[in-house]
């Protein structure tokens, strides 16, 4: 591994003025959650701030000069499982084999322009940055190659950073240690599934096996070509019916971004057939119940036909979370992006304890056949769960 870190010690002293940013995941130490470094302007010289993230919840400053840097970093370096340099001219992975090889993929080229130094009152702060992460932005459309958002793609880069923090909130409920099995259904042109896939592997250095399925095999064929030119080792594309999927592991978290009406039944019934530790779900559209409800009770809402599609999307979800908490979930529905901007902003957020009491569960099962009754149908998930 020598040889290697004094590979890297050089590449940084070559493109000290173009590296954005490096993230060190995967610590040796213990005491270490992850490490990631960017430029700064220190009284007019420019550095690279190092910042270590400690178990205990502090972050440790030291700021590194150009002739210091590069033997500094290297040395850095060797205490972590992965490491990722992002620069203006390309992005460079380092990750250490079980049997302790160092493989690099990816490149940066030679460029005499230097990389913005950041500003510390910037304006927000995405876990998935553009200006960090330009291959599988701009290679969706999301981003030019300078990492620059287009204005038609505003809201969905502001919306999978959205889903992402919300993912983040709940990450410490998924397995510490060990291959992470990641399930995006319904994954269509798959912003969800590499964003997902960036921040478990570059931002939190986990090794991952993310599967992305839907049953239109024109957009898996390009998932599939996409995922292949930006070398995303464990991420695989199916194009087949979500029932008939088996990953033959347990899985650890299912995904899913706007799976239309019934759509997000199928999702959350496999979920919880397959006990999945963790489920991210927002759903799209709510057609179902709007067609089938039968409810002379509340039929003053449902006679106006815009505060009956209200409802309807307002009891599917809250049924829908009813199901979780009777099949051992803590669950809660939470504003994905701010309604302006789409009204399908809800998620449905939910993690599998063992330590929720029986009678709670039995309370969920009382309260959902109660709902059934007053709404005088059974939603699609309710009928999935009973086959």
């Amino acid at each position: 591994m020598y040889d290697e870190l004094q590979q890297m010690e050089r590449m940084i002293a070559n493109h000290f003025a173009v590296i954005r940013k490096m993230v060190f995941s995967r610590p040796d130490d213990p005491a270490l959650q992850k490490a990631e470094a960017i430029p700064v302007d220190l009284r007019g010289e420019r550095v690279l701030q190092l910042t270590r993230y400690t178990a205990d919840g502090k972050a440790l400053h030291e700021n590194y000069t150009a002739a210091t840097a590069p033997a500094a970093f290297a040395e850095f370096a060797a205490g972590f499982g992965q490491v990722n340099i992002i620069a203006t001219t390309g992005t460079i992975q380092w990750r250490r084999t079980k049997k302790g090889k160092l493989l690099s993929t990816g490149k940066i080229s030679a460029c005499a322009e230097a990389a913005e130094v950041r500003s510390h009152n910037k304006e927000k702060h995405y876990l998935i940055d553009a200006a960090d992460h330009t291959d599988f932005l701009s290679r969706l459309g999301v981003c030019d190659k300078d990492g620059r958002v287009f204005d038609k793609k505003r809201a969905k880069y502001r919306q999978i950073n959205r889903f992402v923090e919300l993912f983040d909130d709940v990450y410490d409920k998924l397995p510490r240690e060990g291959k992470l099995t990641v399930c995006d259904l319904c994954c269509g042109k798959s912003y969800l599934t590499f964003a997902v896939y960036y921040y478990l592997t570059a931002v939190k250095g986990r090794e991952v096996h993310l599967y992305g399925v839907d049953r239109k095999a024109d957009v898996i064929a390009y998932c599939k070509q996409t995922a292949e030119v930006l070398g995303c080792e464990g991420l695989e594309f199916l194009a087949m019916d979500i029932m008939e999927f088996d990953p033959g592991t347990a899985i650890d978290l299912v995904i899913s971004l706007h799976a239309c009406d019934i759509a997000t039944d199928i999702v959350l019934a496999y979920a919880i057939k397959k006990r999945a530790k963790v489920i991210l779900s927002t759903p799209c559209c709510h057609h179902e119940l709007f067609h089938t409800v039968k409810s002379k009770e509340n039929d003053f809402i449902l006679r106006h036909s815009i505060l009956g599609q209200k409802f309807c999307d307002a009891a599917t979800d809250a049924i829908r979370l009813l199901h979780l908490e009777a099949a051992g979930y803590r669950a809660e529905a939470v504003e994905l992006i701010d309604p302006e901007e789409t009204p399908k902003n809800v998620m449905l957020r939910a993690v599998r304890s063992d330590k929720i009491e029986p009678h709670k569960k039995k309370i969920a099962k009382e309260r959902l056949a109660a709902a059934e009754t007053l709404l005088g149908c059974k939603l699609m998930l309710s009928k999935l769960l009973e086959e």
